[in-house]
């Protein structure tokens, strides 16, 4: 195992009928806040009158933006950071998924900050305050609820970016499954793909020895694949909402990869593919973590193995065998959710694997579990075509 150091401040408030408590919290913090929002369906199911009514109960005044996309745009960041200054705002409430989340930490970290917010994404600057965030989640799949890292896309030249700081974590996330009802199913499918992505990155390491974390790696893979299926077929399912909306945030909170070298390879391939395209982070890593796999595996065979085994439930036999075995496993479980594993499936040709390889390795390499150069990273994308 590798030395750590962990610090999770977030307050979780875990359960059915949580959400009440969205006032309470936020009145904890402060009496002036910025409610932010993507589109109109915190309004269609009665989730916003459900704030509104709640901060009014606890005095809280408050500002209002919406608009926010999946992958988040740095022009309405811009927008939050100036709203927010001219209405004296002290708190902001993210009431999403990780696009508003993502978003929300973005505007907090820009607002004490004189310069640009996007020097923080592109290495410039770290951020030494930020407003605090809390979050009310209505889509488990992100895990940014109580994760120190925000992701943001920047219009000029469609670059998609993120950063890791302290100041961003939320001081409080309400999970509450009852929220999660009328989700879309590919809503509900990407965002599973997007939750057994953050364990799969910090699973797939080339540190030895870490018995525990890989176990508890394994514990929630487990979950995801058996309570996902569930909640596309019955919406109402509260109980298996809940084993997918706590996996989603133990997946992200960084307790599974404690003791080991994490990858991430995967997250930097796949933010090129929906920066360039548009596509849900979830169905693009659907797409590209099995390429991945299929590139990587002979690395650490022992690993794949044991993926095979105590995830993908394959019968023991030759190492490579199980390994390829598990990939395709894998592959078909996406594809009962109905996600695509083929970038053709997706309408995504090979006209600019080159270049989206390239921007996903930065001028450098990718990865722990095997170092990936950007002719690696186009051979990825190629085996994902």
């Amino acid at each position: 195992m590798e030395r750590f150091e962990w610090y999770l401040p977030t307050r979780i408030l875990f359960g059915r009928g949580q959400r009440q408590r969205v006032g309470e919290m936020t009145a904890r913090y402060a009496k002036r806040a910025l409610l932010l929002y993507g589109g109109g369906s915190l309004q269609r199911n009665g989730t916003y009158g459900m704030i509104a009514e709640a901060l009014r109960a606890e005095e809280v005044t408050f500002a209002e933006l919406g608009g926010v996309r999946p992958n988040p745009r740095l022009s309405l960041v811009r927008e939050g950071i100036a709203l927010c200054r001219r209405e004296g705002i002290d708190f902001i409430l993210a009431a999403g998924g990780g696009s508003v989340i993502d978003s929300a930490k973005a505007i907090a970290a820009g607002v004490p900050y004189e310069g640009d917010v996007w020097d923080f994404y592109e290495g410039r600057k770290t951020p030494k305050q930020a407003l605090p965030v809390g979050v009310l989640l209505t889509i488990p799949a992100a895990g940014s609820e109580s994760s120190d890292g925000t992701v943001l896309t920047n219009e000029e030249g469609m670059l998609k970016r993120s950063f890791c700081s302290e100041v961003c974590r939320p001081r409080f996330a309400i999970l509450d499954p009852e929220l999660c009802r009328t989700l879309p199913k590919e809503q509900i499918a990407a965002g599973g793909a997007d939750i057994l992505a953050h364990v799969m990155e910090r699973y797939f390491s080339p540190t030895p020895g870490n018995t525990l974390s890989d176990r508890l790696c394994e514990a929630a893979m487990r979950t995801l694949i058996q309570e996902l299926p569930r909640v596309l077929s019955d919406r109402d399912d509260m109980e298996a909402w809940e084993q997918i909306m706590w996996t989603g945030n133990v997946a992200h909170n960084g307790l599974l990869g404690k003791g080991n070298a994490e990858d991430w390879a995967s997250h930097e391939i796949e933010h090129e593919l929906s920066a360039a395209y548009d596509i849900a982070h979830g169905a693009g890593l659907a797409i590209i973590f099995p390429a991945w796999m299929k590139y990587t595996y002979r690395e650490h065979p022992r690993k794949f193995v044991s993926f095979a085994a105590e995830v993908m439930g394959i019968d023991p036999g030759e190492e490579e065998s199980m390994a390829l075995a598990a990939i395709d496993r894998l592959e078909a479980f996406f594809r009962e959710i109905g996600l695509a594993t083929r970038l053709s499936e997706a309408g995504i040709g090979e006209e600019r694997f080159a270049e989206m390889a390239q921007k996903a390795c930065k001028g450098g390499t990718l990865g722990a579990f095997r170092t990936l150069s950007p002719i690696d990273v186009k051979n990825i994308f190629a085996l994902a075509k």
